[in-house]
């Protein structure tokens, strides 16, 4: 069974929107696109550099994976992610597209939980989501997510989309590996773990 692995850089209060440039994603009005790379230092890149370790594919939502081809097929081949994010095998989840041109592009077909539940079930390595934060949150809700890998970042964004949205269904998480890097970085591995319990003191 291939395992669903949910990738995503984070503001200390949860925005997950357009961390990688200005006009990455101005939804909402968002302003504050490009907020990662301040906050960000070597260690974080080797970080997410394992997080790809043992994935051969990625399964990215309509804008994410826009937002991918346009950049990575024509990305400084000096870059070590330039390779791997063209080589790898994407899946792509929408309702408007009708096809997909990236290179090792697939257009899923049908229900989306459908489908994914196909892919988990298929010969391969893991599946990293990457982005694509209605998809994610379309994958928590029926219980589809084996693994979230996060960096949280030392900035306040105080607006803009977050992965743990309204609505998200409560999930206790057991810690796999955490660790701070020098930039103040949180790089996290959790997995589902039921239901939160409760108590008191």
């Amino acid at each position: 069974m291939r395992k669903i692995i949910v990738c995503t850089f984070l503001t200390l209060d949860g925005v997950m929107q357009a961390p990688g440039g200005p006009d990455e994603d101005a939804d909402r009005g968002f302003e504050y696109g490009g907020w990662q790379k301040p906050v960000s230092d070597d260690e974080v890149g080797t970080a997410i550099a394992g997080w790809y370790e043992h994935s051969d594919a990625m399964l990215l939502g309509r804008k994410t994976y826009e937002i991918f081809a346009s950049y990575w097929p024509t990305a400084d081949p000096g870059n070590p992610f330039t390779d791997r994010m063209n080589s790898m095998h994407k899946y792509v989840a929408s309702r408007t597209l009708t096809s997909v041109e990236w290179r090792n592009s697939t257009l899923l077909e049908g229900d989306t939980v459908d489908a994914v539940l196909r892919l988990k079930a298929s010969d391969g390595g893991d599946i990293n989501v990457v982005g694509s934060g209605d998809l994610a949150q379309t994958l928590m809700r029926h219980g589809l997510v084996d693994e979230f890998r996060l960096t949280v970042h030392p900035v306040i964004i105080g607006t803009g989309k977050r992965l743990f949205a309204d609505g998200a269904i409560p999930t206790a998480l057991e810690p796999v590996s955490v660790s701070t890097t020098k930039g103040g970085t949180v790089v996290g591995v959790y997995r589902p773990n039921g239901k939160p319990g409760s108590d008191s003191y």
